[in-house]
């Protein structure tokens, strides 16, 4: 089956549908430089509380698991005690660049203020608006799967510079199936969807991700995007840098 013959297209985020410089050079330092106020702001609030219990039972695994640097959220003392043990375990976690589901629920948490007020707007590449309208008018559809929340995708799709582009998308798919490296969570993803998985063309910029993918059984395309990590020089997959390409 050739990649236009899939009835499913599935794309990654990072690099791949948004510059890679969005994540790194703005939604990552919103949260880091908006930290200490968005704390003393929403402290007493109880959207809140869920989040940071997160955070703490995800401390306590890494304790466990024997992560020297991990930060314990205390469940005891005063706010200011506690705050500032979130704010460290926060902040060695982001340093880090973890794909952990506490961290990204978090940080979904702070961008949703952020694009509510205005502060964020998400960039999507030109390219990407026409192949998903293409897709969808073909009665074929278009997923999400990123290592941010499906909450944090959603704020993605609903405030770019194209618009709401939401409804091109008929689903989303976190780290709550699976690890994207991890050839299991494209075999659920298929299940989750009741389709065969070579049905599924998977595009993402991450080389690991796509060998995942394609002992799943799907059809794969590496993004290549300006400011990318470099590819290896050898491998078997097709490379695009445009999604006129697909």
């Amino acid at each position: 089956m050739a990649t236009t013959d899939c009835q499913i297209l599935l794309v990654d985020i990072e690099g791949t549908i948004t510059p890679i410089t969005f994540v790194k050079d703005v939604l990552f330092p919103y949260v880091t430089n908006n930290l200490d106020t968005f704390l003393d702001q929403h402290w007493e609030s109880p959207e809140l509380t869920p989040y940071i219990e997160q955070l703490r039972e995800q401390a306590s695994k890494d304790v466990q698991a024997g992560i020297s640097e991990a930060v314990e959220v205390p469940t005891e003392g005063s706010p200011e005690t506690i705050q500032a043990a979130v704010k460290k375990n926060i902040q060695w976690q982001m340093a880090q660049d973890r794909k952990i589901g506490a961290l990204k629920s978090f940080q979904g948490y702070m961008w949703k203020a952020g694009y509510q007020s205005g502060e964020l707007l998400s960039i999507v590449y030109d390219d990407v608006i026409p192949v998903l309208e293409q897709w969808q008018q073909k009665g074929k559809k278009n997923y999400i799967y990123s290592s941010g929340s499906i909450p944090a995708q959603k704020l993605l799709v609903n405030h770019t510079n194209h618009g709401n582009i939401a409804k091109y998308f008929s689903g989303y798919y976190d780290t709550s199936i699976g690890l994207k490296v991890e050839t299991g969570s494209y075999e659920a993803i298929a299940k989750d969807m009741g389709v065969a998985p070579s049905s599924i063309l998977f595009v993402s910029d991450n080389i690991r991700e796509i060998e995942a993918a394609d002992k799943a059984g799907f059809h794969v395309l590496i993004a290549d995007r300006p400011g990318n990590a470099p590819l290896p020089a050898e491998h078997a997959y097709k490379v695009i840098t445009s999604f006129a390409q697909i």
